[in-house]
């Protein structure tokens, strides 16, 4: 049996199940994100491509405008401008934000049998591909290896099995990886897209203007994170879901934060004379942010004022080389060139800065504000740059920001609490 005929026989299959077959068209309210599709289809045409087909959340939030939760949809984006999205029908509520031209449903379980989710979504992908046809046509698809933001507590992964379920509905489509393409893509975010990120922003600025009220001498790392990532499930007006995550980090343990992931403990307290790093994911319609604050509480030491300060010169450095057209790997080198002549330079251990919007933290996320990066700094490029210290076994400081990289310079979405003072905290219980 060909690959053709096997995938007509289980598509009937399905349907004696009585699983993927409930196939229905929903509503789609958004108004497109014009510039977004523009640059996908310039990207098609550009790499020879005739469509591409994602199901990556951050790729079908990119293609269609609709960031799903279980990670079971699938979106496919036209050289000729045309999108299409299948989604299952639990999520058909939230995807009526979505831009697509064609948006269809599927049920993705039944009890008369069990199922992968490739085989609830063979019948919309197939429907999808054949309304576009894309029976002869070159298509990229996600091939390698990706970091994926969690949109939910355990999402699906399509991984290798896509490219198979791609190959059976579509057999006579070349399909082709486009993982760099998809990556260039991200990496400038249109005003859109920007103004998303800024709004996430604003939600974590409230957060993090009300940390005096939750960092205390006595408290447990635990519940001072956990006290204040209740603000960041306010909801933006216009938006459908948001929230984040956020790490507290204290003392000697906050050196720890270095490393790949952040860990609040509890059985860590707060206690004067501590460093407080406070690390904060927040996102909005799937549009992510990455910031940290570090809290001296009560009047810092002189040599951690010293650590403060050639933080704060080094973030200073770091955006005064901001502009279009400049070499990422030039605006690490003006970070770390400042940590170095102040004596700092072994203790900061890993890149200034990376992709932030599509990614929250994504080290291979464009720009890569990096020694050994290549990138080119572009406008609408969004970033952080996260110049820090750490010494294990006694601190760790470091200092966050997510900026836009517009054609006029740098804007900070960040701009709160950019100095020492607004960063010590009382000792009072």
């Amino acid at each position: 049996m060909n690959r053709s005929e096997r995938s007509k026989t289980e598509s009937a299959d399905a349907a004696q199940l009585g699983f993927a077959t409930d196939v229905t068209r929903a509503r789609r309210h958004a108004e497109p994100d014009r510039e977004r599709i523009d640059r996908v289809r310039q990207a098609l045409q550009h790499g020879g491509l005739d469509a591409l087909v994602c199901a990556l959340p951050k790729n079908v939030l990119l293609l269609s405008g609709y960031w799903p939760v279980v990670g079971t949809s699938v979106a496919i984006a036209t050289r000729d401008g045309r999108i299409a999205l299948a989604v299952p029908a639990d999520e058909a509520l939230l995807a009526e934000q979505c831009w697509a031209d064609e948006l269809l449903t599927f049920t993705p379980g039944s009890l008369r049998a069990t199922q992968r989710a490739g085989d609830a979504v063979r019948v919309p992908l197939s429907k999808l591909c054949q309304a576009l046809r894309l029976g002869d046509c070159r298509v990229g698809f996600e091939a390698g290896e990706a970091v994926q933001e969690s949109s939910y507590a355990a999402i699906h992964l399509y991984g290798a099995s896509l490219g198979a379920l791609l190959m059976d509905v579509a057999p006579r489509a070349t399909w082709v990886a486009a993982d760099a393409m998809l990556a260039e893509l991200r990496a400038v975010l249109t005003p859109r897209e920007g103004q998303a990120v800024s709004r996430a922003c604003g939600i974590a600025r409230t957060m993090f203007r009300g940390v005096r009220r939750h960092l205390r001498v006595g408290r447990t790392e635990t519940a001072s994170a956990a006290s204040l990532r209740a603000a960041l499930s306010t909801r933006a007006p216009g938006s459908a879901r948001g929230d984040g995550f956020v790490y507290c980090m204290a003392g000697a343990h906050a050196a720890l934060a270095a490393g790949a992931y952040a860990r609040s403990r509890g059985d860590v307290t707060i206690a004067p004379g501590d460093v407080v790093l406070l690390h904060c994911n927040s996102y909005l319609d799937g549009f992510w942010t990455d910031i940290t604050r570090t809290y001296s509480v009560g009047p810092p030491a002189p040599r951690v004022r010293a650590m403060f300060d050639a933080i704060f010169e080094a973030r200073d450095a770091a955006l005064a080389a901001l502009r279009p057209g400049a070499q990422a790997a030039a605006v690490d080198r003006a970070a770390r060139r400042v940590l170095e002549r102040r004596g700092f330079g072994t203790k900061f251990t890993h890149s200034t800065g990376h992709g932030v919007g599509f990614a929250a933290i994504d080290h291979d996320a464009m720009p890569r504000l990096h020694p050994a990066s290549h990138d080119v700094l572009t406008s609408g490029m969004v970033f952080n740059v996260e110049p820090a210290i750490y010494e294990p076994g006694v601190l760790g400081i470091r200092h966050c920001d997510v900026v836009l990289l517009e054609a006029s310079g740098p804007r900070i979405l960040t701009q709160f609490q950019t100095t020492l003072d607004e960063l010590v905290l009382s000792v009072s219980a």
